[in-house]
């Protein structure tokens, strides 16, 4: 049998190291030789000296044992007595630093040790639905939600009228328990309480156990001005309960906005489609345009083309995060005449022929049309 090294050694401390240099040298090199953190060739090995690492912890942790250790050697430490593998009187420390490398290395660090497990309840959503004009003003509304309430019959215990819930005898009320497995120790919620440490035995026929009842309660909500379509709005802890006394959850207000029968929005911006009729897309002149603000004027210029944008600064929505309002584009819509009388498609025709006589001048794209066909077919 191999001579066992000095556990001062193994760790690399001083003999009049503090427990608090032990234990931090043990978490040190536990996550060096950690099995799992090795592969291939080199596991074998560290598994190996990751258990004599494990071993010089377990006896320099406890008091008792360091002592006889440090007055006799090896021999004054029995080998059965050792806290990892059996569960004996140094199994505690060992745990809790063990607990801590276990967290390091698979992310499961948090929780209160040997406490009841606490939950946060689940988000809600609600979607809502406005319009365009009141998500460029913003709105205070009122919206009905679900919400829990104490159960009357038993106050909020789950119990059954004159009964009460028992410890969980499973977990001896601590909510979780431990699950051994060579010199692994986890930590998981008790499967019989699931975390609550108590067990209803007659539950209340009114909440069956849960001591809560589902009811509904109506909540102010302000829709900020500028909002716009699928943002949300945050409201906290008005979501479910939270679980053995865990904090609520959050109601989260998805917001969508009715299509406008006039505008379209894009970011800050608005856009719309403005008819013309010819005979002012011709000559020019001014037209009115609607805005969320109300009427604005419009000078069209003499000669504008179908699809001709006009820009209005300012006119668009002031989002939740702008410092300005965005701007209002009108599109130009010229509109064709229908229904005409006789007399009007007669001085239409007088009026299409003297523009034949004027030539390309008045029909600029005309020309450039043309000129394209050709090249095409040539």
């Amino acid at each position: 049998m191999a001579t066992k090294r000095d556990y001062y050694e193994v760790l690399g401390v001083a003999k009049n190291a503090s427990e608090d240099d032990i234990k931090k040298a043990y978490r040190k090199l536990a996550m060096k030789h950690h099995p799992d953190r090795n592969q291939g060739d080199a596991a074998k090995k560290a598994e190996e000296q990751f258990k004599e690492v494990k071993e010089a912890y377990e006896m320099l942790s406890d008091a008792q044992k360091r002592a006889a250790y440090d007055s006799y050697g090896h021999a004054g430490v029995d080998p059965n007595m050792r806290g990892g593998m059996g569960g004996g009187e140094g199994f505690g420390g060992f745990a809790e630093a063990f607990g801590d490398i276990f967290g390091d290395v698979f992310g499961q660090r948090g929780g209160q040790r040997g406490g009841r497990q606490m939950y946060r309840g689940s988000d809600l959503s609600y979607a809502m639905e406005i319009t365009l004009e009141e998500a460029a003003a913003g709105k205070e509304t009122q919206i009905r939600i679900p919400s829990w309430d104490d159960c009357e019959t038993c106050h909020g215990s789950g119990a059954k009228p004159g009964t009460s819930p028992i410890t969980c005898t499973t977990c001896h009320g601590s909510g979780s328990v431990q699950m051994r497995q060579g010199f692994f120790a986890v930590q998981q919620t008790c499967p019989q309480c699931h975390g609550s440490g108590k067990i209803i035995p007659e539950p209340c026929t009114s909440c069956h156990g849960q001591g809560k009842l589902k009811s509904h309660k109506t909540l102010e909500i302000k829709i900020p001005g500028g909002i716009d379509d699928g943002m949300r709005i945050r409201s906290v802890g008005n979501g479910e309960p939270g679980t053995n006394g865990g904090p609520p959850g959050d109601l989260f207000i998805e917001v969508h906005i009715k299509k406008h029968e006039v505008f379209e929005r894009d970011g800050d911006d608005l856009h719309c489609q403005v008819a013309v009729s010819v005979t002012t897309a011709a000559l020019g002149g001014e037209i009115e345009v609607p805005t969320l603000g109300g009427a604005a004027g419009i000078d069209i210029a003499e000669g504008t083309q179908n699809g001709k944008t006009y820009r209005l600064r300012g006119k668009g929505i002031k989002g939740v995060r702008s410092s300005y309002p965005g701007d209002l584009y009108c599109h130009v819509l010229v509109e064709t005449p229908v229904k005409l009388t006789e007399h009007q498609r007669k001085l239409i025709k007088e009026l299409d022929e003297s523009f034949k006589k004027g030539g390309a001048k008045h029909s600029p794209s005309d020309k450039s049309w043309f000129d394209k066909a050709k090249n095409l077919f040539s």
